[in-house]
């Protein structure tokens, strides 16, 4: 009996030592290996390079490889990690990815001799495409460059026709339109090799836009600002669409685009609304351009050339004229004798000044009245 009893307790007590002893191999196969083998650039085993591994939870590990250019990374918890060789005389190391899984061994090896024929490869197709990138941007650059230079040309000689003796008017506007076509041609085709992620499509498509209104095809110049502007939307897009909506009559949208510059660039904005009542003055939409110019010379009241404008603009509308028996009464509207004197007082000898001393002196004679009745007097024999 004594002896069965030993034996029981020594059986007992080698089954708890081989428990104990089993119980660090449970826990170090809930854990994974990271192994690989790092080759050089000419494929041979690189020995002594220290390899840095950063888990998901920003643990950091480093090792080095031994002399067949093998490392290994024990007792890893899984998740993914960040491989970093840290390659000689290079401020940046090579990096790399692996997941690491609970009980298993993952491996990541690098080749450099592979790596760098693979990195020469792709470096020879960006040189590459950079070159065809270089090549097609001067032939952009051409097209709009010469565009440019045609629709300038076009507008310098477009601004000489009214000086221009009528025998030779014919001639001048033939050279503006066919300049303008060649400006048109050439800054299509350098929106065409532009391209539409192009980073100078927005300037490419506002003198596109210019070209066309100079052409007289507003519908398309419209459009064209209207690209430019959903590219990148400018004070100075905004006023220049404005201009061609309002020549075109269009007077609602052109108010919104001066309002957007305006906005915009609110430094600015007394010269936008000046523009809008310019834009109506000399498409003799004069009733129009009334309240822009009001607006320019609330935000501009130093501004002679707005308040002689305001004041030309309120005389040029018909409302203020009634016939009345067989005279013509005019009623001015009012602040119409300020802005004239407001122009005289900012300018008083310039051309804004005298303008406005001869337009109130005009004005102070129609509001006399304006006989209309047809002279019947006979002639004598």
């Amino acid at each position: 009996m004594k002896r069965g009893m030993i034996s029981l307790a020594l059986a007992a007590t080698i089954a708890a030592a081989l428990a104990f002893l089993a119980a660090p191999r449970a826990a170090a196969q809930m854990e994974g290996i990271l192994t690989g083998k790092i080759l050089d650039v000419a494929g041979n085993p690189w020995a002594g390079l220290g390899i840095e591994i950063v888990s998901d939870q920003g643990a950091k590990f480093e090792t080095k490889t031994d002399k067949d250019g093998k490392y290994v990374f024990n007792n890893l918890k899984s998740g993914d990690y960040n491989i970093n060789v840290l390659l000689p005389n290079q401020a940046k190391p090579y990096p790399g990815k692996v997941h690491v899984a609970t009980g298993e061994t993952a491996t990541a090896d690098f080749n450099f001799k592979d790596i760098v024929a693979k990195q020469g490869k792709e470096y020879a197709e960006a040189e590459k495409k950079q070159a065809e990138e270089n090549q097609k941007f001067e032939g952009m650059k051409q097209h709009f460059t010469t565009g440019i230079a045609d629709l300038d040309q076009a507008r310098q000689l477009k601004d000489t026709i009214a000086k221009t003796p009528a025998a030779q008017r014919d001639a001048i506007k033939q050279q503006v339109t066919d300049l303008t076509g060649k400006a048109v041609t050439e800054l299509e085709a350098a929106k065409t090799a532009a391209g539409e992620k192009d980073p100078n499509m927005h300037l490419i498509m506002a003198r596109l836009g210019d070209a066309y209104d100079t052409a007289g095809r507003t519908d398309d110049a419209i459009a064209a600002y209207q690209q430019a502007i959903a590219l990148k939307p400018t004070a100075a897009y905004y006023n220049n669409l404005g201009g061609i909506l309002g020549r075109a009559g269009k007077v609602d949208e052109a108010t919104a685009a001066y309002q957007k510059s305006a906005e915009l660039d609110p430094a600015s904005a007394g010269q936008a609304w000046l523009n809008f009542g310019i834009t109506m003055y000399n498409a003799q939409k004069y009733p129009e351009a009334i309240a822009p110019l009001q607006k320019a010379t609330d935000l501009n009241p130093k501004d002679p050339r707005a308040w002689y404008l305001l004041a030309a603009c309120m005389v040029a509308d018909p409302s203020i004229y009634k016939q009345v028996g067989e005279k013509i009464e005019v009623t001015p509207k009012p602040g119409t004798i300020e802005a004239y004197q407001k122009a005289i007082e900012l300018d008083p000898n310039g051309v804004w000044g005298t303008q406005a001393k001869e337009g109130l002196a005009q004005l102070q004679q129609l509001m006399g009245g304006v006989d209309t009745k047809v002279s019947t007097k006979k002639k004598k024999s």
